[in-house]
Formats: C-alpha cells, sequence, structure tokens
C-alpha cells in the first residue's frame, strides 16, 4: 500500500471548504491516483506496449482512509497462456498463490500496487494536478442534480462579486442548503436595482448548464416574465388556488432607451363570476401589487382583465388609454386598427411607443393606433381590400410556378425513365443477338 498522510484531514477540508459529500471527495481522489497510476505506466513503459484508450479499464484504486494510504488492483481474467500481463494470469499461478479451486475464464482481482519509491513521488504530483479538475466535476454534477429541477423557480440571492458586467451571486436550493454560484449577465439585471456587495434579490432560475465550462453554471434573471409571475403567484392567494389564472405576460425590464422606464402587462381571468380577477391582483388599496412593485424597484405593472374576444382584449391592453373602437382589419395576419380621441393618443401609444409595444405583445396582434377624428373607415377598407386581392394573386402566382415547376420535374423524369428504358432495351438486344451468333457458330 502507497502511504498517504493526513489523507484523513484532506478529505475532510475539501469537503468543508467546496460543499461536497465525503464519499464524493473520496471518489474523486480515487479517480486522481487512477489516473496518475496510467500516467506512472505509460511514462515507464520499459516493453513499448500500445496502450490504447480503454487499456486501464480493468485497473482501479482502493482507498484506505484510517490507514491513509492506498493500493491499485487489476481484475485479471484466468488463461492457460497469458498474452498480456495486465489483463491476464496464468491457471497455475492461481493455484499457487492457494486458488485450488479456480477455472479458466473466471477473473481475480490482484494487488498491483508499484514500488513506494519512485511512483509515490510521482503519484503525488499527477494526483495534485487531476484531483483540482476532478473536484471540479464532481461539485458540477452535484449543482446540476441539485438544481436541475428548479429550472423556472425563483430562489433568493445574495450579492457576492462583480465579474465584467456580470454580478456573481450565492443562491441555495433551500433552507440549511449550503450556497452556489450564479451568474446575472448584464441583460437580465434591472436598471433600478443597487447591486452591492451583500444585497438580497429574488432571482429567477432560467437554465443549469450541463457543460464542462469555467464559471458559474447557474444563470438567473432579474428581468424574465417569469420572475412576475411567481411574485403576484405567491402574494395572491386565488392565483396559488387557481380560481385567477395568469393568460399571458408581456414585460420590457430593459426599455431599448434610457428615457424610458421598465414595464410589465399581465392578463388575468377568472372562471368564478364572484371574483374580480383584476382586482384581487391589485389587492386592497393597492397593497398586493405594491408588494410587487417594491421587489421589482418600482416597475410599472399594468393588470389587465383577459377576454375571449380579441376586440375587447386588445382594449383592455392598451389600458390605462380609453380605446373607443378597435376594428380587426386581417384576423388571418392579426391586424388591427384602434381609434381613439385625439387626447388619448399619446397614452395609447405610450412613452417612446411602449405602452402599444407591449399590448401588440401581449394580444399577439399587430396594432395600429389611430385618430378617431381623422379616420376614413371606407378608405382603410378599400385599402385593406386591396392588399388582400393583392397577396391573394401573388400567392396564386406563386402557387402557379410551383406547379409549373413540378410539371417540369415530372416531364423530366419521364424522359429519363424512356432513356432508360431504351438502353436496357438495346442492351438486351444486343445480348440476344450474339447468343443468337454464338449459336449458329457452332
Amino acid at each position: 500500500m502507497v502511504s498517504l498522510p493526513g489523507l484523513k484531514e484532506l478529505i475532510e477540508s475539501i469537503s468543508r471548504e467546496r460543499n461536497l459529500p465525503r464519499m464524493a471527495v473520496q471518489s474523486a481522489i480515487r479517480e486522481a491516483l487512477l489516473k496518475g497510476y496510467e500516467r506512472y505506466r505509460r511514462a515507464q513503459n520499459l516493453d513499448r506496449k500500445q496502450f490504447d484508450e480503454d487499456y486501464f479499464e480493468n485497473f482501479d484504486v482502493q482507498l484506505d482512509v484510517e490507514e491513509e494510504g492506498f493500493r491499485v488492483v487489476a481484475t485479471k481474467t484466468i488463461v492457460e497462456q497469458v498474452s498480456n500481463t495486465d489483463h491476464e494470469i496464468a491457471l497455475q499461478q492461481v493455484q499457487d498463490m492457494g486458488g485450488e479451486e479456480a477455472q479458466l475464464g473466471q477473473e481475480v482481482v490482484l494487488d498491483v500496487t508499484p514500488d513506494q519509491g519512485e511512483f509515490g513521488r510521482m503519484a503525488a504530483m499527477q494526483t495534485k494536478q487531476v484531483l483540482a479538475q476532478k473536484l471540479r466535476d464532481q461539485q458540477r454534477q452535484l449543482i446540476q442534480e441539485e438544481f436541475q429541477d428548479l429550472e423556472g423557480t425563483v430562489l433568493q440571492a445574495r450579492v457576492l462579486r462583480f465579474e465584467r458586467q456580470s454580478v456573481i451571486l450565492a443562491v441555495s436550493s433551500g433552507f440549511g442548503q449550503p450556497e452556489v454560484e450564479a451568474e446575472l449577465p448584464k441583460r437580465e439585471q434591472l436598471p433600478n436595482d443597487n447591486y452591492r456587495i451583500g444585497a438580497t434579490f429574488k432571482v429567477y432560475l432560467k437554465k443549469v448548464s450541463q457543460g464542462q465550462q469555467r464559471g458559474p453554471q447557474l444563470l438567473v434573471s432579474r428581468a424574465d416574465a417569469g420572475l412576475v409571475v411567481y411574485l403576484f403567484a405567491n402574494e395572491v392567494p386565488e392565483i396559488e388556488d387557481e380560481v385567477v389564472r395568469i393568460v399571458a405576460v408581456a414585460r420590457e425590464a430593459n426599455p431599448p432607451s434610457r428615457h424610458v422606464g421598465p414595464r410589465t402587462k399581465i392578463a388575468v381571468d377568472t372562471l368564478d363570476r364572484d371574483v374580480d380577477p383584476v382586482g384581487a391582483c391589485i389587492g386592497a388599496r393597492g397593497s398586493r401589487i405594491q408588494v410587487v412593485v417594491n421587489e421589482l424597484r418600482g416597475e410599472k405593472i399594468d393588470v389587465i382583465r383577459w377576454s375571449p374576444d380579441p376586440a375587447t382584449y386588445i382594449a383592455n391592453a392598451l389600458s390605462p388609454a380609453r380605446v373607443d373602437e378597435v376594428r380587426l382589419m386581417d384576423p388571418e395576419t392579426r391586424q388591427t386598427h384602434v381609434l381613439v380621441a385625439e387626447d388619448q393618443l399619446s397614452l395609447a401609444i405610450g412613452k417612446e411607443g411602449q405602452n402599444v409595444r407591449l399590448a401588440a405583445r401581449l394580444t399577439g396582434w399587430k396594432i395600429d393606433i389611430k385618430d378617431k377624428a381623422k379616420y376614413d373607415h371606407a378608405a382603410e377598407d378599400a385599402k385593406f381590400a386591396a392588399a388582400r386581392a393583392k397577396y391573394a394573386a401573388e400567392l396564386e402566382e406563386i402557387e402557379e410556378e410551383e406547379l409549373d415547376e413540378e410539371e417540369f420535374k415530372d416531364e423530366n423524369q419521364s424522359e429519363l425513365e424512356d432513356e432508360l428504358d431504351n438502353e436496357i432495351e438495346d442492351e438486351l438486344d444486343n445480348e440476344i443477338e450474339d447468343e443468337l451468333y454464338d449459336r449458329d457458330a457452332e
């Protein structure tokens, strides 16, 4: 056995510092020692053997924590005549070692640990190099197993440090669980957040990476719409009890212009006639929605009533503007004209178009805001009718071109098949003539 002084203390220290179970640390050390043995054997290859990738699969390392040492063992097959001493052992040798009942084809596990001296020094160096990577692999695997089922949920986070434009946070999968690092990239941050060391936030777990890339493997967000959904579900019992449901959310947490603040529109509905879904989300004197607004650092939130009628839904989505008429110009392409009074135009469009942009995203319709006083119904209808006719004509032309192309392909295919048939017939005729000529010659 090769001695490893301080092994027990090393395992305890790594387990404590990296929040890893002792068995996971022992497994990493075993793998590192085995890799060290493999490198030792390759370096000491006096017989110039060809070591392929799977050559050392029958080798293992047995770690003795109490004795603070390890041994290398190999599983060998019992054969009559040995061709590879690393994988095979002679039946006579096994019997000489006391295995009188051994039979050909059986496997035995043997201690093949090299001498303490040179191997011990090399193993220590190789193990140190490999161990760090093995521990990282173990840690990433444990994090993946712990957090993969938590994707799409919200975690409590604490600011640790800053790397480039990202904020590195400490998060936990639950009470009493160790903290791990998560990355909050610039694009997922809120402009009104004050990210200082030690500050705490609720974050949305967006992705758990499975690869071996460097850095935190948890990607979290403060800008995702999922965070808004969670905050409302946590604050509104009717949502938790499924009396009120959130139908759609449109969020602009990082507007394209710094002159416009973050804003969210959320559409809610209920099957209970006695429940006001909008009022349930807002709460008495705005108490419930204010909790959400505070967590999102003052983000504006519009809660609107969902409707199966597109015109009603679109009008609601443009809140707080008052809508006079919604004209569904083309349901197929989901284009609509919304007519409002002149004094409602800027409110309906919103600052730099934010209100209408979010309403369009929420409803899935292309919304064109029009001044009711200047709107010509007949002219707009004629314009859309002409556009639809043009579109239909272009579509018909494309279909005809595709049909002509298919017919052309069919004709070419038919011609090729005819040519091939003729070539085959000519070849058969020539073979028959040759056969008849040979018979006449005989």
